[in-house]
This record gives C-alpha cells, sequence and structure tokens, in this order.
C-alpha cells in the first residue's frame, strides 16, 4: 500500500475544484434546458433523450465524482486508483450503452460529428481514465496528468454535447 505522504494530489486541488466546480453547475444547467425542451412544440422521444441528452448530465457527473476522489483525503493511492478503475470501466460500459440507444432512437440522425462527441470522445476518456487508474500506484505524476486529460475531456464532450442538444431544439423549433 503507498503511502500518499509528499505525493502529487495536493497540488491538482485547484485543478478538480475547477473542474468539479464546473461539472457541477453544467448538470444544475443541464436540467434547466430539460425542463425547457417540454414547453417547444416539437417533443423528443425518451430514447432520444437517453441517446444525446442524459450522457451529457453523466459525463458531468463523472467528471465531478473524479475531482471528488483526487480531492478526498486520502491514506493510500490504492484505494484511489480502485475507485478511479471503477469510474473508467462503468464510463466505458456507459458509452456502449448509450450508442446502442443512439442507433436505435428514431427522431434524429446522428452524423460523424455526432458519433465523434458522443462515442469515440467520451469512450476514450473513460478508457484513459481505466488505464490510467491502473498507473496511479506505480507512476502517480504521469498518471495524474493522464486522468487530468481525460477529465477535461469528459467536461468538453458534455459542454460540446449540451450545446449540440440546445442549438438543435432552437433550430427546430423555429422551423416548426
Amino acid at each position: 500500500m503507498q503511502d500518499v505522504a509528499g505525493s502529487p494530489l495536493p497540488a491538482w486541488e485547484s485543478f478538480y475544484v475547477i473542474i468539479g466546480s464546473s461539472s457541477a453547475g453544467l448538470t444544475g444547467l443541464m436540467f434547466v434546458v430539460m425542463t425547457l425542451i417540454p414547453e417547444t412544440r416539437r417533443r423528443a422521444a425518451n430514447r432520444t433523450i437517453n441517446a444525446f441528452a442524459t450522457p451529457n448530465v453523466v459525463h458531468f457527473c463523472a467528471a465531478l465524482l473524479v475531482s471528488a476522489i483526487l480531492s478526498a483525503p486520502w491514506h493510500s493511492l490504492t484505494y484511489v486508483s480502485l475507485l478511479l478503475g471503477m469510474t473508467g470501466l462503468a464510463g466505458v460500459v456507459y458509452v456502449g450503452i448509450v450508442m446502442r440507444r443512439a442507433r436505435g432512437q428514431t427522431d434524429y440522425r446522428p452524423v460523424l460529428e455526432d458519433w465523434l462527441w458522443h462515442g469515440v470522445f467520451p469512450a476514450l476518456a473513460y478508457l484513459t481514465l481505466l488505464v490510467a487508474a491502473g498507473m496511479l500506484p506505480r507512476a502517480s505524476t504521469p498518471a495524474l496528468f493522464v486522468i487530468g486529460t481525460a477529465t477535461v475531456i469528459l467536461l468538453f464532450s458534455g459542454i460540446h454535447n449540451a450545446w449540440d442538444t440546445v442549438t438543435y431544439v432552437a433550430i427546430e423549433e423555429n422551423r416548426s
């Protein structure tokens, strides 16, 4: 069991405060957006929401979770590694479910950009998180940079996808 005394975790505190608070705030905004969508003339089916809106909240919450895990006062990097690895694995599985949902919904036909931002980038982020979690006890400094990168990718994917959702709904509302 590796002791965290002298570990680089405290140096990342400000980074994860920024990522965590951004993720939490954006999660709240997604709730606002989702309450406004029913007021438009165009109603999205549950399958479409599950494929294109819900994953944004999940990615924001995953970034918030990683921030919380890395901000906690751990006594061993082993536990941090285990929790981050489970988060990465759950994320990879979830992205697979999301891609199946995206293929199965009929309200919107995804284009290459959608497959990249809703599938490829989040899957790479979660897979990267899983791999970096395994590296953490042995090579903490490089692993923390990789984890930070994966977390930023999740945050940016959520931002991009949320914006895409809002603009799509606004454009479709004006066409009606």
